[in-house]
């Protein structure tokens, strides 16, 4: 199967980055215009990777060689919408065009940092032909370079990022060293990443480098690193481009990285859990995942490897590998941020794996949480990446493909596949393991399922609670009575009642923000939690609701406080 790696990575020259980056500035190549442009319908099409709609919408409506429409036609005339065209849906243009829409870089420098190549030559021409060198050849994206944007505390993000062409500008299958875009993966990591100020971050499988790009805003120094010298290639591209300082390292995992240690840690490693079974690598391309590529090898056969999206591992041994390694790496105070997929064993609880990996972590002294946020049984999962390597049920494959997920999982006896996040963070005065220090006590291990989403920022959310843990973990029951809480703002109460009647059936505690969880509480719980203003300490309101309801005082404190414990955790009370 051909595969869309047939060129060189682009070039960083920093004269031609510096002239593309005005062109793209004084385009106004970005998200905004480019939604603008495209309307409701072809923006929500391009996201379901249908690319009709935004062709149409962006098709030429008038000859292209008369002069009028060059004015008329947005298609041609606006600089972004002929870019778009160029690099994300994948269309060949004239040179002209191209050196219109570029007037700094011009066309030739695009040719020069690898942006753009000629068009394909006629496919049949006769060994006599001598056709003349055609001074208006045709040119084609030779990679996609899409505007981003978002925000953070630091402000607005306006970025360009340069990734592999996509299956829907090309038509062909994406290659085992496909760089990839921003996708939703990627999308949700930076999300769930706190962008408090930090002094040294790792972004570990960097691929294109969207998450060190994201760090740089918040961090002293960032190094990014991936075993993929293309993914690198793209990293330094897009920083160049975005006027970024970051230090590219090459190796796998934690390789690079050696003895030292960071404030953060973020990575969206490659967890697809794939089949090693070599009769099915041929079959399947190892394309079209949302992950940075930080890719591993088994030595073995290698038509066995999927390096593009998983690690080159049985089941899901690679995430065991790495957090195994990563607490060592987390400086006092130090968090990490990462996706992953999990086995869940038949007969056995979702977190088992998960639990397993970490109990090194809880000996060293640091804090874990896992959140389970999507679970599917083998074969909804088999179906996910089948379809995701572009083959869908009418392919002749289809059948072979899926049975080589179901064989894989089955002899392991795997019963489901947990995805989700991995959350780390090594309390302040905690030394790594080595140091000669001891741990002041062992990391605390928390594991949920959450499977909602609130208003509000995640990353800040995720980062409370991390804290909380660790304020937790040095609090026990008398100290928790004895505190101030405050019940968060966003909390509300929902009770059901049957049409007539005063008793609620039952009673939720209801939080708006982070992952809108819902905890069912009785009479006492709920009242102790709503009068929770700061005013009064938590033994206190509770003791007054005791004597309100005629509630026993030892049975409820036994009961409440873990439960407030827990909402501590949640930020759905403030210790």
């Amino acid at each position: 199967m051909s595969t869309d790696i047939s060129s060189a990575p682009p070039q960083v020259l920093p004269d031609q980055v510096a002239a593309l980056r005005a062109d793209l500035r004084a385009a106004r190549y970005t998200v905004e215009a480019t939604e603008s442009l495209l309307g409701p319908v072809a923006l929500a099409a391009l996201r379901r990777e249908n690319p009709i709609p935004a062709r149409r919408a962006l098709a030429p409506q008038s000859d292209p060689a008369s002069a009028d429409s060059a004015h008329s036609d947005p298609a041609l005339s606006d600089p972004a919408a002929v870019l778009f065209r160029l690099f994300v849906l994948g269309d060949t243009l004239p040179y002209s065009l191209v050196h219109a829409v570029l007037p700094t870089l011009g066309a030739d420098g695009a040719l020069q940092l690898e942006l753009v190549g000629p068009a394909a030559p006629p496919a049949h021409r006769g060994e006599g032909d001598h056709e003349a060198v055609d001074p208006d050849r045709p040119l084609r994206a030779l990679l996609d370079l899409a505007p981003y944007s978002a925000s953070d505390d630091a402000g607005e993000i306006s970025w360009w990022i340069a990734s592999d062409l996509s299956e829907l500008a090309t038509g062909r299958a994406l290659g085992p060293e496909h760089v990839l875009g921003v996708g939703g993966a990627s999308l949700t990591l930076a999300r769930i990443t706190s962008r408090a100020p930090v002094g040294r971050v790792l972004d570990l499988g960097c691929g294109g480098g969207i998450q060190a790009l994201h760090a740089s805003r918040h961090a002293e120094h960032v190094v990014a690193t991936d075993l993929s010298e293309r993914a690198l290639a793209f990293a330094a591209f897009n920083a160049a481009l975005n006027e970024v300082d970051l230090e590219l390292r090459q190796g796998s995992l934690l390789d690079p990285v050696a003895d030292e240690t960071f404030d953060l840690i973020v990575s969206n490693p490659p967890f697809v859990i794939t089949p090693r079974r070599a009769a099915a690598a041929p079959t399947v391309p190892p394309e079209q995942h949302e992950h940075e590529h930080e890719h591993e090898h088994e030595p073995a056969d290698p038509e066995t490897t999927w390096t593009y999206r998983d690690g080159g591992r049985a089941g899901d041994t690679l995430l065991a590998e790495l957090l195994t390694g990563l607490p060592a790496h987390l400086a006092p105070g130090g968090s990490a941020m990462m996706l992953g997929n999990w086995e869940i064993p038949r007969g056995g609880d979702w977190d088992e794996h998960p639990r397993a990996w970490l109990a090194a972590a809880s000996e060293d002294g640091v804090d874990s949480w896992v959140i389970q946020r999507e679970q599917e049984d083998p074969a909804q999962y088999a179906e996910t990446w089948v379809r995701d390597g572009g083959v869908t049920d009418r392919d002749p494959r289809w059948s072979d493909l899926q049975a080589a997920w179901l064989d894989d999982f089955a002899s392991r006896d795997v019963e489901g596949i947990g995805f989700g996040y991995l959350l780390l963070r090594r309390p302040a005065g905690s030394d790594a393991t080595g140091s000669g220090v001891p741990a002041p006590r062992p990391g605390a291990l928390c594991t949920e399922e959450a499977t909602g989403t609130g208003t509000g920022t995640l990353g800040v959310h995720l980062a409370e609670s991390l804290r909380a843990l660790d304020l937790l973990a040095g609090t026990d029951d008398d100290a928790l009575a004895a505190s101030r809480l405050v019940r968060a703002a966003d909390v509300v109460e929902r009770r059901h009642l049957t049409p007539g009647q005063w008793d609620p059936t039952l009673i939720e505690l209801i939080q708006g923000a982070g992952f809108a969880r819902s905890v069912q509480a009785d009479q006492v719980l709920a009242a102790t939690v709503g009068a929770l203003d700061g005013t009064l300490t938590l033994g206190q309101v509770l003791a007054a609701v005791c004597a309100l309801t005629d509630a026993d005082p030892d049975e409820a404190r036994g009961r409440v406080l873990p439960v407030v414990r827990d909402l501590v955790r949640t930020g759905m009370v403030h210790l």
